[in-house]
């Protein structure tokens, strides 16, 4: 009996996704657990797991396929000599570019670019005032591509330029036209366009409305990092050097305790906003930034205030890894109550980081730098960083964040509370 493969709901708000990558072909034996495909969803890049058994009888949706619905089937499984039934593609799927049909599609479930003009081939002007006859479909191609049509012969009625003569220029190197300019550059070099995967997308979206939408404002602190980083070498040296018992703690994840510590001192800092009240959170989950090929993903280290240094440290490689492998669960990058931005190891002097939406607050750490300190009536030299707290001001007023960020510098220069 053939089983449909459905595009899965990898998070709760997922209603599309992009059907990024294959991993298996048609013809091939599929057992449970295999990974099917590569699924990019909003937030990260997921794997997809079979969970029956059977002959990849047909795949439905190809690569690069973007706008796949929820519960849309994919692709087709049977069993061995069974006939593949005849399934229809998914209707609102969008179709990549390099698959795009001469005809004017439906109107799309994802509007990622203008829709096709249904009105005869438009004029294109290049150059000082020269006109040339370019069919809309063409011109959409060749704005992908990063073609320019002066360059490009026309082959259809009238010289007009149609979709094969786009297709046939991009699969050889187009010579620069000497009548017309590159459009969008700033000076003679020349450019690539660079098409936005879903996640960029979503990022440049979150990110604008957050930076229009939030009140925020920013509270700075140099703190003094050589107690810690006396204590981390002292645990580190207790460590077995293999073994399941085996850790090594980073300053991060002596920072991410800190600041747990900090936010169940001042909880009002570990809080979210919403239009009917302010939510205060008894959990401290504290999403971590971490950068990943295609943007940034927030795991989130779950009760960091009730975990030991140890914990903190393997559960954070652990999740760093699999953010990176694109194999974390949706659970486990949704719903912090807290962020950390960490670009200590770029050497960054100081930064401020937006705000991830319902939170309120995000930390922002740079790296630690000798530098001159007065300690008493004495000059010394103290490893110290820069750490600003951006905050959401309808949720915490300036006094408050002051006050937790007095408390994470008490913790992190007296730092036997941590281990206490």
């Amino acid at each position: 009996m053939a089983i449909e493969v459905l595009m899965p709901a990898l998070s709760p708000t997922m209603t599309e996704g992009t059907l990024a990558r294959w991993l298996k072909k048609e013809g091939d034996t599929i057992s449970s657990g295999d990974v099917l495909a590569e699924i990019e969803t909003d937030k990260a890049t997921m794997e997809v797991e079979a969970v029956d058994e059977g002959i990849l009888g047909k795949i439905l949706v190809t690569e690069g396929t973007q706008g796949v619905p929820v519960n849309a089937t994919i692709a087709i499984l049977v069993e061995e000599g069974e006939a593949v039934p005849d399934v229809a593609a998914p209707q609102k799927a969008a179709s990549t570019a390099p698959k795009i049909q001469e005809t004017a599609p439906a109107e799309p479930a994802v509007k990622a670019a203008p829709a096709l003009s249904q009105t005869p081939p438009a004029l294109s002007a290049v150059g000082a005032g020269r006109k040339i006859f370019a069919s809309p479909l063409a011109k959409r191609i060749a704005k992908q591509k990063g073609l320019d049509l002066a360059a490009i012969k026309g082959t259809g009625p009238n010289g007009r330029i149609v979709r094969r003569d786009v297709e046939n220029a991009s699969a050889k190197p187009q010579s620069a036209s000497p009548s017309a300019p590159k459009s969008g550059s700033a000076g003679a070099g020349s450019s690539t366009s660079v098409p936005h995967s879903t996640m960029r997308k979503v990022i440049a979206r979150r990110l604008s409305e957050a930076k229009s939408t939030i009140p925020h404002f920013y509270v700075s602190v140099d703190i003094e990092l050589d107690a810690l980083m006396a204590l981390r070498s002292q645990l580190n040296a207790t460590s077995p050097e293999e073994g399941p018992d085996a850790f090594k703690l980073s300053v991060n994840d002596m920072l991410v305790k800190a600041a747990a510590v900090a936010l169940k001192r001042i909880p009002t800092v570990n809080a979210s906003f919403t239009e009917e009240a302010m939510i205060l959170h008894d959990d401290v989950d504290i999403s971590i930034a971490v950068s990943i090929p295609d943007g940034l993903i927030t795991p989130i280290v779950r009760q960091a205030d009730k975990k030991s240094l140890k914990q903190i440290s393997l559960e954070t490689k652990d999740l760093v890894k699999r953010a990176r492998a694109g194999k974390l669960k949706p659970e486990e990058f949704q719903g912090g109550t807290f962020s950390i931005s960490n670009m200590g190891m770029y050497g960054v002097k100081d930064f401020s980081a937006i705000i991830n939406p319902p939170q309120a607050a995000i930390l922002a750490i740079a790296a630690g730098r000798k530098q001159p300190v007065v300690k008493g009536n004495e000059l010394a030299i103290a490893t110290v960083m820069t750490v600003t707290l951006s905050v959401d001001h309808r949720v915490v007023d300036g006094s408050v964040a002051a006050e937790w960020l007095s408390a994470f510098r008490s913790v992190v220069e007296s730092p036997l509370t941590l281990v206490i």
